[in-house]
């Protein structure tokens, strides 16, 4: 019997399987949590099957379930409108048993009136596009199984798409799994991703068809397609050309391939852009980043989380970029990191940082703000023009226009059990290795000699000088070592 969807029926479930142990990735880490891009490889699919907007995801767990489960669980696993509480239901297939089994497990979790998404947890390079695509072909009248196909010329390891008389684009008639294979069969180079979408009434009938007859004892998920045939349901082939979208992930090398695809994709949409890398080879996003005009991007840089550099900005060779927003015509010299973390960082116009320079979460700078080498900021605000330029430790401070930081001085911001703010304000200059101790204040167009340990407030105007008198003793002789 072929069962009929309206439009209004083209409502989809999704299932993921995530099941597989990963024994040639080496790891006691579940195959699927191990990271492209900074993120899970599970985190991908499910991003991407989050995009089609699907009525409930049905997650199959086996092999590290819990670690699994308790990672898809955290709030920030998927970005956008998904709800995990509500959308989302974990089901277990222990022993593994095939991919049929798996699929099998989620069968209670899927409404009749709709389209089965089958999807896997170490493909993590899908479009939605493409998976839009394969929905549509499924929500035919009458409603059709639908498989993403694609041909390869080393289709080795892949289900073969079998095709009345062998020809090209003729109709589907099975798919075998390359153990099964004749040596003919195995010669067809046309394979089946793994991805599938068919009517969820005619999927629940296939699955309780299915047995274990083949080479590895193992249900089958591809044999729901001779079912189908049999039943008079039509098979389409939605044939893509990337094979990057479906390749999975079985090894630290296909890992690493696929990290190196990713990546360059990355970098040529952004140079498309009008973005300039000195190397697309060597440039990694783990996360987002958004460029506006003429933003030049040296070797060896990583960006993390989310990152917005506006026009102009330069970015140097080796830096470490993480949730900030950089504005225009700023210069983040080689080597700095910056890690906004929850908080974000925020750089102003014009701003020169680095080289060797770290800001760290809740740090936010004015306009023409320099902060130079070896020089670290947390939870920090300094107003234009401000500068620290050599060897200094800025924390939990605010620091008012063109002040002056001189090299090795820092704010003693923590007692053992509190933190305290230190405010330096405007046109201030703090003299070399001086040691700021938290909560104070120094007043506008103070100075702090070389060398002072401030604890009190400094009044406006004046200079603070708090250090022990120098003394020099005459006819001292240091130790000598003496001999064997």
């Amino acid at each position: 019997m072929v069962n009929k969807l309206t439009p209004a029926d083209v409502r989809c479930e999704v299932v993921i399987m995530a099941a597989g142990k990963g024994t040639r990735m080496k790891s006691a880490l579940p195959k699927v949590l191990h990271r492209l891009a900074g993120r899970a490889l599970l985190a991908h699919v499910m991003q991407c099957a989050a995009a089609l907007q699907p009525r409930q995801t049905v997650l199959v767990t086996g092999h590290g379930a819990t670690e699994v489960e308790a990672a898809v669980a955290r709030p920030e696993w998927i970005s956008g409108a998904f709800d995990i509480k509500k959308q989302l239901q974990c089901v277990r297939q222990i022993p593994p048993l095939g991919t049929g089994h798996a699929v099998q497990q989620a069968v209670p979790w899927l409404a009749d009136d709709g389209i089965t998404l089958v999807l896997s947890g170490d493909v993590p390079l899908m479009q939605a596009s493409t998976l839009q695509a394969l929905l549509d072909a499924c929500a035919q009248n009458p409603p059709a199984l639908a498989l993403l196909t694609l041909t390869l010329d080393k289709p080795d390891g892949y289900g073969r798409v079998l095709r009345e008389g062998g020809c090209e684009g003729g109709p589907v008639l099975a798919i075998v799994e390359q153990k099964d294979a004749t040596a003919a069969q195995r010669a067809v180079r046309e394979i089946y991703s793994g991805i599938m979408a068919a009517p969820t009434r005619n999927l629940k009938k296939w699955l309780a068809q299915l047995d274990n007859r083949n080479a590895q004892g193992e249900y089958y998920l591809t044999d729901v397609v001779k079912f189908a045939v049999a039943d008079g349901v039509p098979v389409v082939a939605h044939q893509i050309t990337d094979a990057v979208q479906v390749a999975g992930v079985n090894s630290p090398v296909q890992l690493a391939e696929l990290e190196r695809a990713y990546q360059l994709r990355q970098a040529q949409a952004l140079m498309e852009q009008g973005v300039r890398l000195a190397d697309p080879a060597r440039f990694d996003v783990r996360g987002e980043l958004h460029c506006e005009a003429d933003v030049e991007i040296d070797v060896n840089c990583i960006f993390e989380g989310r990152v917005q550099l506006a026009g102009g900005v330069r970015i140097g060779a080796n830096c470490v970029i993480a949730n900030a927003q950089i504005a225009a015509g700023a210069v983040i010299a080689p080597f700095t990191h910056i890690d906004g973390e929850a908080l974000g960082v925020q750089v102003g116009e014009g701003a020169r940082i680095g080289p060797f320079a770290r800001l760290r979460l809740g740090t936010q700078l004015g306009a023409q703000v320099h902060i130079g080498n070896f020089v670290e900021v947390k939870n920090s605000t300094l107003a234009q023009g401000a500068k620290a330029n050599h060897l200094a430790y800025l924390g939990d401070t605010t620091v008012g226009q063109r002040v002056n930081y001189g090299a090795g001085s820092i704010t003693a911001n923590y007692d053992g059990a509190n933190k305290h703010r230190t405010v330096i304000e405007a046109d201030v200059q703090i003299g070399s290795n001086c040691v700021l101790v938290a909560p104070v204040t120094i007043g506008a167009r103070g100075t702090v000699g070389a060398g002072s340990v401030i604890s009190k407030d400094t009044p406006p105007d004046t200079l603070s000088v708090a250090r022990g008198k120098q003394v020099s003793l005459a006819g001292w002789r240091r130790p000598e070592k003496k001999s064997s």
